[in-house]
């Protein structure tokens, strides 16, 4: 397993590197596909932020789907610790949910929908920019970030078990059954519940 470590507004010493691959090589237990984990280490300027003031964020690229997780303490051993162990316990989540899914697996019909929708937005207003298939100028109407991502027609139980892996509580893809868009989203009170997009053909 390779481990790329990067640093932004600070210096990581040779001793810290070797601790963080040492440290990763344990999550191979967990998933023995991974091939390469991406460390990217961040001081935090700002002073009123001690508590966080080293952010950490993990990506382990395997062969199967992408792997994130990220923390942040006082100091980069801190943070490293909270990041592995927040990695591993979303890969032990998606081993035992891939296992659950064999005795029991869930239809989308037993599944509770919801209406209910949000989004995000940028914090920074620029005069004039691009957004999606629109342009905005200056406050505008809704900003909006766009992310475009390839998709594979895959079944629900392989949605669920890489919102697990990526540490989500939603995760989009396309419906291998119905070739329909769909979300599928943790809920409060009940495990999963899902979203799913019905053309009518109308234009």
């Amino acid at each position: 397993m390779d481990v790329v470590v990067t640093a932004r507004h600070c210096e990581l010493s040779e001793r810290f590197r070797d601790h963080v691959a040492d440290k990763l090589g344990r999550l191979e237990k967990h998933d023995h596909r991974i091939m390469r984990v991406q460390v990217e280490v961040e001081n935090e300027r700002n002073p009123r932020q001690a508590d966080r003031a080293v952010r950490i964020e993990l990506t382990a690229y395997s062969k199967g789907p992408v792997i994130r997780a990220e923390a942040a303490a006082v100091d980069k051993m801190g943070a490293l610790d909270l990041a592995v162990d927040k990695m591993a316990a979303q890969m032990r989540r998606a081993n035992d949910r891939k296992v659950r899914a064999h005795r029991n697996r869930p239809s989308i019909g037993e599944l509770p929908t919801a209406t209910d929708d949000g989004s995000t937005s940028d914090d920074e207003a620029v005069p004039e920019r691009k957004v999606a298939s629109m342009t905005v100028t200056g406050d505008g109407p809704p900003v909006v970030r766009e992310k475009v991502h390839t998709a594979r027609p895959m079944t629900l139980d392989q949605a669920l078990y890489e919102m697990e892996l990526v540490g989500h509580d939603f995760y989009l893809f396309v419906d291998e059954d119905t070739h329909r868009p769909a979300v599928v989203y943790r809920r409060k009170g009940y495990d999963y519940g899902v979203i799913a997009l019905e053309m009518n053909g109308t234009g």
